[in-house]
């Protein structure tokens, strides 16, 4: 353990680099560490505790909820709502924000979070996650409304995601770079294992759904197109496709190895009238701030999607994120018309 640096000692560090980090910060920050070793041994435990399978009961967006999606939620507000660090949270799960209970001290932070992304995938032993962003509350502001919320993502103090796979990590950014932490389970701490994660510029990769592809706007076709032609395309070049469905997952292989992960727009979208697939508080603007603080970039295909100011707490946008010269190439093509 002489060698070894745990989360919480890391984050000490950091604080003592960065104004931002408070011991309010941190003390948040640890909590959502104990929220996500809690939900990591639900996830682990699967079947042995009943927590696979439907909960029969829908959120916000009307998808059906599984079990852990409503337990993952659960551990998360009673894990943060007491130490006195937060004003209010929000989850993807939850129609409106939560206020700190009275009776519990009030801080100067807000979280947003989705407390099991990619919840489906547990059935199947796949592997899912928890996103979280960490925002300031508006100054004097220590009961917020759901308008305090609605920030862009430049805004962020923080954002991370914890993954629930073969190992349990935590990878984060307070805006200066992006470390990735592995659970030692003997031990009970998360140990910085992967520091300064960067994404390479090019990539060999692409993840997405091709069962939109009939769906999809003409840049996006052109982009895949010329992907899955290869080294008798105009790129030249062999590309392989993945999708795991699950963002964490995706966004997590990128950090690793680099790639480009879209959930683009298309007509399908468009005509339920919803502006993307995905939810730009609760896993748009976390992944786009460790992305591009790794070094990629991150788009709906024609914005910056951290410029974006958001209309409500649960607006969907799209997202095409990665590696650097993938993205801009794809941008570019959205350019075009």
């Amino acid at each position: 353990m002489q060698n070894l640096t745990t989360i919480t000692q890391f984050i000490m560090q950091e604080q003592r680099k960065s104004e931002a980090a408070t011991g309010d910060f941190t003390g948040l920050l640890n909590d959502i560490v104990t929220a996500c070793k809690v939900i990591s041994n639900g996830v682990d435990k699967g079947a042995l505790i009943g927590v696979l399978g439907s909960a029969e009961s829908e959120n916000i967006q009307g998808e059906t909820q599984k079990k852990m999606d409503i337990i993952s939620n659960e551990v998360m507000l009673k894990s943060n709502e007491w130490a006195g660090h937060l004003a209010a949270m929000g989850s993807e799960e939850m129609d409106d924000i939560y206020p700190i209970p009275d009776g519990y001290p009030r801080g100067k932070y807000l979280l947003v979070f989705d407390p099991l992304d990619g919840s489906s995938n547990m059935d199947v032993n796949v592997s899912v996650g928890t996103i979280f962003s960490i925002l300031r509350a508006p100054e004097g502001v220590d009961r917020p409304t759901a308008a305090d919320f609605l920030q862009p993502g430049t805004t962020q103090v923080c954002a991370g995601y914890a993954l629930y796979g073969p190992s349990t990590m935590m990878v984060l950014t307070t805006g200066q770079g992006v470390h990735g932490f592995t659970l030692d389970k003997d031990i009970g701490e998360f140990i910085l294992t992967h520091r300064d994660m960067t994404i390479p510029a090019d990539t060999g990769e692409f993840a997405i759904n091709m069962s939109n592809y009939r769906h999809w706007e003409a840049p996006v076709r052109r982009y895949i197109d010329e992907c899955v032609q290869g080294k008798e395309g105009p790129r030249g070049r062999d590309f392989n496709m993945r999708w795991v469905a699950s963002m964490v997952a995706e966004v997590h292989r990128i950090l690793t190895r680099g790639g480009i992960f879209m959930y683009p727009i298309d007509k399908k979208l468009k005509s339920n009238g919803q502006g993307g697939k995905l939810r730009l508080m609760y896993e748009a603007n976390p992944m786009s701030f460790i992305v591009e603080q790794a070094g990629g970039v991150s788009s709906t295909g024609r914005e910056r999607i951290l410029d974006l100011k958001p209309n409500d707490l649960h607006q969907r946008v799209p997202v095409i994120l990665g590696s650097k010269n993938e993205v801009e190439r794809v941008i570019g093509y959205h350019s075009e018309g």
